[in-house]
């Protein structure tokens, strides 16, 4: 019996940073690493049907490496970083096509300088109860500073 291997819908991140006057100060494009945590989870939620959670949100990381095996409780290899106020931002889809959804552009006003190299999709708006989807790094990390802004659009493709 052969096994068919399907990969996991991936996000595709396009991020742009502008200072407080609006000029653009670097613009990054990534794709995500899928979890084994996220691919577990689609398998629940959409084959099982147990426990589904519609609601995904942003996260942005520090510097360190991802790894398909990290979770959200446990990431050993970077940690979350939040030079914004409140919770992570809300993802929301708009209308899929063709095997892809992008999602509406999210914005996030910087408070405090930070580098921040790569962001990661979960199902909590907070703390490490929950599952993350995927994680991704920048080719580069990335610096921000108070007054800054970031938008993000997230694409979410199956290929």
């Amino acid at each position: 019996m052969k096994t068919i291997v399907m990969k996991a819908p991936y996000f595709h991140y396009q991020v742009t940073c502008k200072d407080a006057s609006g000029k653009q100060k670097w613009c990054e494009q990534v794709k995500n690493l899928v979890t084994t945590a996220g691919k577990t989870d689609i398998i629940d939620k959409y084959f099982k049907g147990s426990n589904y959670n519609a609601a995904w949100y942003l996260g942005l990381k520090a510097v360190g490496t991802i790894a398909v095996t990290d979770t959200l409780a446990s990431h050993s290899g970077w940690t979350e970083i939040t030079p914004y106020t409140g919770n992570r931002p809300a993802i929301s889809f708009g209308t899929t096509s063709s095997g892809s959804n992008t999602s509406n552009a999210l914005t996030i006003a910087i408070n405090a300088t930070a580098t921040i190299a790569g962001a990661f999709t979960a199902n909590a708006a907070t703390g490490t109860s929950g599952v993350l989807y995927s994680a991704s790094d920048f080719s580069v990390a990335r610096t921000v500073a108070s007054g800054d802004s970031l938008a993000i659009t997230l694409t979410l493709s199956v290929n």
